[in-house]
């Protein structure tokens, strides 16, 4: 938390000298201040993927899979990248009195094409928000992405409020999002058509995909095994935050999941904890495996056993798009989803199995 207020600092210094710039230029003739654009990024390395931080509006393009053979993966995002913490999540967020959101948040569009990020590793105690992208705020889009063989674990010890005086912010309450996924740790934005794979370890708002949904969730799965407190989900830690309720709709999960409390085979807590407020999110049409979960519940969704799980009916019956195909080779992209019927749990058409 404190390299966030120290770069928050910096923001705000960097803004205040802006400002006597724009002021300064305005009496020139021709002066005036133009701020460069976010630029729209295709991505090819590790670097590449770096550089959204510093682009958090703009509307980025993976061309290509990233794993641990990609070029920056040991500087950025392996075991022994930023002194063994592993990659640094992209944007971070935390609530004012109000509340409002502030921080340096992804407000952008990442397209991965049927992509998949492999071999991420996440190991850190002192940030709030875990996971390839820490916080997504509205507006925000992810999709057609795969996050494969993640290995993400969350602080175990992060302040709940924290006092901030700097500048000309006086007295700011801020509460610190604590949340961890292995695509994103909070998100106020879209997830669609994406999965996650590996494992995924915190204390609260825990999720396979997503650690805290005030956004919405669709056509996506996770299969990572996830560990927890409380708020601890094979899909989502928990649905809904702050002001905001979270939506989750054609989606499944089938990792195994443990906790403490608030624990569910899909979602583990479908509401949001503002003082004396509750804002439930809403999930439907979506499933879990009680058998691989080891979770006979949830707060949202319906369990499946493994045999159902792979039945092309309970998910059709729900609506979804999805049709059946004779091997994960022969995918069909008129459909979201695939299934080998009795034999395979859905998969995205686009992904490869």
């Amino acid at each position: 938390m404190l390299g966030k207020l120290n770069r928050y600092v910096k923001r705000v210094s960097i803004f205040l000298i802006t400002v006597a710039l724009i002021a300064g230029m305005a009496g020139c003739p021709g002066g005036g201040y133009n701020p460069p654009p976010s630029q729209n990024l295709e991505i090819r390395t590790w670097y590449d993927l770096d550089e959204v931080r510093d682009n958090l509006d703009g509307d980025h393009t993976l061309m290509n899979d990233l794993d641990s053979t990609t070029f920056g993966y040991e500087e950025l995002a392996g075991p022994t990248a930023n002194n063994g913490t592993g990659w640094e999540p992209i944007g971070w967020g935390d609530w004012t009195t109000g509340p409002t959101l502030f921080g340096e948040i992804f407000k952008g569009s990442f397209d991965g094409q049927g992509h998949e990020i492999r071999d991420l590793f996440i190991s850190r105690s002192v940030s709030a928000e875990e996971g390839l992208f820490g916080c997504v705020g509205k507006g925000g889009i992810i999709r057609n992405l795969g996050a494969v063989n993640a290995t993400v674990t969350a602080s175990q010890d992060v302040e709940g409020l924290v006092r901030f005086n700097e500048g000309t912010i006086d007295s700011l309450d801020v509460a610190v999002i604590r949340a961890a996924g292995i695509l994103v740790g909070f998100s106020m934005g879209s997830v669609s058509d994406s999965y996650a794979s590996g494992a995924v370890s915190g204390d609260v708002y825990v999720g396979g995909l997503v650690g805290q949904n005030a956004g919405t969730v669709n056509n996506s799965y996770s299969i990572a095994n996830v560990t927890g407190t409380s708020g601890v989900g094979g899909l989502v830690g928990t649905n809904g935050g702050m002001i905001y309720a979270g939506t989750v709709t054609n989606s499944y999960s089938r990792g195994n999941v443990t906790g403490y409390e608030y624990v569910g085979g899909l979602v583990g807590k479908n509401q949001g904890n503002w003082p004396g407020e509750d804002f439930y999110g809403a999930v439907s049409d979506s499933f879990w495996d009680v058998e691989t979960s080891g979770q006979a519940t949830s707060d949202g969704g319906t369990g499946k056993n493994t045999t159902e799980m792979q039945d092309i009916t309970t998910f059709s019956d729900a609506g979804w798009n999805i049709t059946a195909v004779a091997n994960p080779d022969t995918r069909n992209p008129s459909h979201i989803w695939n299934i080998v019927n009795n034999v395979t749990y859905p998969f995205l058409s686009w992904q490869a199995v």
